[in-house]
């Protein structure tokens, strides 16, 4: 792994993990699916103008066009629509620990359900990594952390899981920007037609609310997911999700030092513990797919007596 694409990781997960803040600030103020709508408008019709002009085209594969809505859908929709409800009640960084545990979720998901086979190792940290999200919703749970409100992320992360491995290969064929310009508009769009029936659309304006809003629509918005499709193109979807190990600190030390949010020994402890889980399912991922040599295969010559 170069210098280049460890740089592309750490940004990745820097903006990716600030997210949870800046969505706390929003929901503080404003409606939040409404508010997530606007965004995506915004990133989309942006993504998608810097897109053409760079030359890209949205006359996309069939491939890429399933996995522009499944990840509309699942991702934006489903994923940050529940995550923003649910951030009216929790703090940013208990959400931003829940969500940091979607490669572990990915992982079990592809053994029970894609036949993916799973080392030890990656056992281990599926073990270790469930076992620091439950230390840790234990204690907010005890802590008078809402039970609805957690319930609702670890519905919002099974659907960033089941986007996860459906968008496999979508941006293979070009278009990057242009893909992620359109997914966006996807959920835009359906996260509009929820909140015209489920949300009383007033906003008590103020300059963090529209510094969180711009922040939030151009950097983890844009920025990230951009970032995100560039480190998988470079070294790989399974190397490239070994920077998730990062997320659960840098949410939780955003939060802290952005919104003052309390930070515990057992949120530390447990994620840490979630880090090493995921970083040992991603590593013995990396193990699996490391290509055999070719002399390695071929069977022992045999001896002429």
């Amino acid at each position: 792994m170069d210098l280049r694409a460890i740089g592309l990781g750490l940004a990745f997960a820097f903006m990716w993990s600030s997210a949870f803040t800046s969505a706390r600030i929003i929901v503080a103020d404003a409606p939040p699916l409404m508010s997530l709508s606007l965004r995506f408008l915004i990133s989309g019709l942006l993504g998608i103008a810097i897109a053409r002009a760079m030359g890209q085209t949205w006359r996309l594969t069939r491939p890429q066009w399933k996995s522009t809505f499944i990840f509309g859908i699942c991702q934006n929709a489903l994923y940050l629509g529940l995550f923003f409800v649910a951030m009216q009640r929790i703090e940013a960084s208990l959400a931003a620990i829940i969500a940091a545990a979607m490669p572990l979720f990915v992982g079990l998901a592809g053994w029970l359900f894609l036949g993916d086979r799973l080392r030890p190792v990656a056992v281990l940290g599926l073990v270790l990594g469930m076992g620091g999200v439950a230390l840790i919703m234990g204690s907010r749970l005890t802590g008078g952390a809402d039970p609805l409100a957690i319930g609702l992320c670890i519905i919002g992360t099974l659907a960033l899981t089941v986007a996860t491995l459906s968008v496999r290969g979508a941006s293979a064929g070009g278009n990057v920007l242009m893909i992620v310009g359109l997914q966006m508009l996807v959920g835009a769009a359906a996260l509009a037609v929820v909140a015209a029936f489920t949300e009383d659309w007033q906003v008590t304006w103020s300059t963090p609310l529209i510094v969180a809003f711009f922040y939030t629509t151009l950097v983890p918005g844009l920025a990230a997911t951009f970032t995100w499709f560039v480190l998988v193109n470079r070294i790989g979807a399974i190397r490239a999700a070994t920077f998730h190990f990062l997320n659960p600190f840098f949410g939780v030390l955003i939060a802290a030092i952005v919104l003052g949010e309390a930070v515990g020994l057992l949120d530390i402890f447990g994620a840490l513990i979630i880090a090493l889980g995921i970083l040992a399912v991603q590593l013995s991922k990396q193990a699996q797919a490391r290509p055999v040599p070719a002399h390695a295969a071929e069977p022992p010559a045999k001896t002429v007596s």
